[in-house]
Formats: C-alpha cells, sequence, structure tokens
C-alpha cells in the first residue's frame, strides 16, 4: 500500500470520528436532558481553550522521539474519555470529560498535517489526495450516523465516537511512518521547545498570518450553526438542505485532489487572499436571502471560503516556523481558526440569528475583510511568493 494512501486511511479514521461527533453530540446531550444553554457550553469549552490546550499539548508532542508517538497515545486517551462519557456523570462531569477528550482530539489533526506535509514535499505527492480522503469519510459519516439515529437511540453516536477513536489509535500506529520529530536524533530539553513556542508568538509575520487565515476560517460559524435554520424559513426543503451542504463539501473535495498544480503555482498568500475574497462574496450574499439556484452558486465557493484558506494557512504556519516548532506552529494555526475565533464567532451567532436573521451573515462578512486585509499585509514577505 501506498504512503499517500496509508496516510489518507488515518485521516478516515480521524474524521469518520468527526463526522458523527460534530453534528450529532448535541443530540446525544440533549436526550440526556441537557438544556441548550448547557450543550452549548459544554461544547464551546474546549474551543475557548484550545489558544492553551493546543500548543501546550505540540509541545508534549516533541517530546517523543517518533511524530506518530504522540498521536497513538492521544487517540487512545480520546477513546478511553468518550468511554467516561456513558457514565451517569450529569452536566459537570461530562463538561469536565468532553473538554478532554474535545481538548485531546482535536490536538490530532494537525500534528498529522505536521508529518503529512513534510512526507509530501519530501516524496513529490499531492497533501490534498490523503486530506481529500479524510473529507470523504467525514461526509460518509453524517450519512451513515444520521441514517442509524433513524432507528437506534442516540447512544450509537457515542459508540461510534469510541470505536472511530480506537481505530485512529491503531491507525497511528499501523498506517503512519516513523518519522523522528527531530531530524538530529536528539530531542531538545523542555526550555528550548517553549522557546520556541515564544518565538512564534514573538513573530509578527506568524501572527498576521494565522489570525488572518483564523478570521477568514471562523467567518463559517453562522453557516454551520444556523444555515439549516435560516434555510427552513426561506421555504427551502430539508431534503435539498442535505444536498447544499454536500454541494459545498464536493467542491472542497474537488479542490483538494486536483487542483494542486494551480495552489503551487499562486503560493499560499495568493491563496489566503483569493480564500477571503471569496468569503467576503459568499456571506454577503448569503445575508440576503439568495434563491436557491444562487445558493448552490455560493455554496461552490466553499473550496475558495474554506479550503484554500485551510490549506493556505497550513503552508503559511510551515514557511514561517522552524523544525523545532513545527509542530506548536499548527497547533497555534489549528486553535485560532477552530479554537478561540471560532468559539466566539459562534457565541455571537445565536443572538444574531434570533434578532436579524439572515442578516447575521453580515457579521461574518466582516471578520472576513479584517482577514482578507490582514492577508494583504502579507505582500511584503518576499520569501513567500511562488516557488
Amino acid at each position: 500500500m501506498s504512503l499517500p494512501v496509508r496516510l489518507g486511511l488515518f485521516y478516515c479514521a480521524i474524521f469518520v470520528g468527526t463526522g458523527a461527533s460534530s453534528p450529532y453530540m448535541p443530540v446525544w446531550f440533549a436526550h440526556h436532558g441537557l438544556s441548550g444553554a448547557q450543550i452549548g457550553l459544554i461544547l464551546s469549552l474546549p474551543l475557548m481553550a484550545r489558544t492553551l490546550t493546543a500548543p501546550l499539548m505540540a509541545i508534549w508532542a516533541d517530546s517523543f522521539r517518533l511524530r506518530r508517538t504522540a498521536m497513538i497515545f492521544m487517540a487512545a486517551i480520546v477513546a478511553a474519555t468518550y468511554a467516561l462519557m456513558a457514565l451517569p456523570l450529569g452536566f459537570g462531569g461530562w463538561m469536565v470529560v468532553w473538554f478532554a477528550a474535545s481538548a485531546t482530539f482535536t490536538t490530532i489533526p494537525p500534528l498529522a498535517d505536521v508529518l503529512v506535509l513534510n512526507r509530501a514535499r519530501r516524496d513529490g505527492f499531492n497533501f490534498g489526495w490523503p486530506r481529500g480522503i479524510g473529507s470523504v469519510a467525514f461526509i460518509v459519516a453524517n450519512i451513515s450516523v444520521g441514517a442509524l439515529l433513524t432507528w437506534g437511540t442516540p447512544e450509537l453516536v457515542l459508540v461510534w465516537m469510541i470505536a472511530a477513536a480506537a481505530v485512529a489509535a491503531l491507525g497511528a500506529r499501523l498506517l503512519l511512518p516513523p518519522d523522528p520529530v527531530h531530524d538530529e536524533g536528539q530531542t531538545p530539553p523542555l526550555r528550548d521547545r517553549f522557546a520556541g513556542l515564544g518565538d512564534l508568538v514573538r513573530d509578527p509575520a506568524f501572527m498576521t498570518a494565522t489570525v488572518s487565515a483564523g478570521l477568514i476560517q471562523s467567518a463559517h460559524a453562522f453557516y454551520y450553526g444556523f444555515s439549516t435554520l435560516a434555510w427552513k424559513q426561506q421555504g427551502i426543503p430539508e431534503s435539498l438542505t442535505g444536498v447544499l451542504w454536500a454541494a459545498g463539501v464536493a467542491a472542497e473535495i474537488v479542490f483538494l485532489w486536483f487542483f494542486e498544480p494551480w495552489r503551487r503555482r499562486i503560493g499560499p498568500r495568493h491563496l489566503l487572499v483569493l480564500g477571503g475574497v471569496a468569503a467576503v462574496v459568499r456571506w454577503t450574499a448569503m445575508a440576503f436571502s439568495p434563491p436557491l439556484w444562487l445558493l448552490f452558486l455560493l455554496q461552490i465557493l466553499h473550496f475558495l471560503s474554506y479550503a484554500a484558506t485551510f490549506l493556505a494557512s497550513l503552508q503559511l504556519a510551515e514557511r514561517l516556523s522552524s523544525p523545532r516548532n513545527a509542530s506548536a506552529a499548527q497547533t497555534i494555526n489549528s486553535a485560532l481558526s477552530g479554537g478561540v475565533l471560532m468559539g466566539l464567532a459562534t457565541i455571537a451567532s445565536g443572538p444574531l440569528f434570533d434578532r436579524f436573521g439572515t442578516q447575521g451573515y453580515l457579521l461574518m462578512a466582516g471578520m472576513s475583510i479584517a482577514g482578507l486585509l490582514g492577508a494583504v499585509r502579507l505582500y511584503s514577505l518576499r520569501h513567500l511568493d511562488p516557488a
């Protein structure tokens, strides 16, 4: 089995779990009597804390000799903590256990990205191929768990997630290559690893790139949380809601698999700018409840507003970091886009939707404009030009 296929299968093991937890874990919490406010608090706390938890876990991960070792331990820990969720712990207990599970699990993808990016550069394959396979697994999990819930109880969601995490732990051991964390073969002391993290935080170019990409990606919060409700108010049947979501993810997969030559040609800085422009256009148009035919066109822009921004952020974080802090760079990048900025945008989206309906998308357009302005500032960095 070729290495890109093995790496793609590992991404499958990761995202077949998130494809169940992202849409359906709130259903499990509600099934156990938690209110909407309690569910929102449980889900948002790990997001808000990721700017602290993710870099610390990355520093811990870099203490091992092999990159895959930390991911094996993390996935095993996640499987165990998911299993603890089955206990009648109540709101407070579930909040603590979910925080531990979510904070650990969300650190695995950026660590995998570091390994796969290094291998893609060294071996000459397209990073988007294995990552795109993970996106396919996410869709499969969405559909499969949704189908299971039509005849089974929400307890099946937790069973699926425990099994997926266990498979991810096994996959990290069997599918990932034994690449060293440090090419020189010696693990730097903890003081040096913290110094590498500090170097990133003090680097204005790195922080500009990661915050800009984080703003553009986090501007999807209103869409993730309230697009289904907005379309239902607009009179679009729920059967078409799934098709609209699938159109966006399908465009993302096509981009990851087939746009590699174009992406390499224009470089990450220009890719981030294009993602920002697409996000501004997409969310501004969505704010005015466009007709169904235009919604499909706007959904296709997902390949730029999300996928292009995601790939640009990975490559920028890689170029603006060094081997000693590459893991921390990717986890900071992930923590900003899927952590505190996403958490704040998600918290703001609820009241916005209640008061303004679809015009809440205008705040998302404003976030995208801020991210776009930051991306334009990167034009002064000549070493980010296409190779």
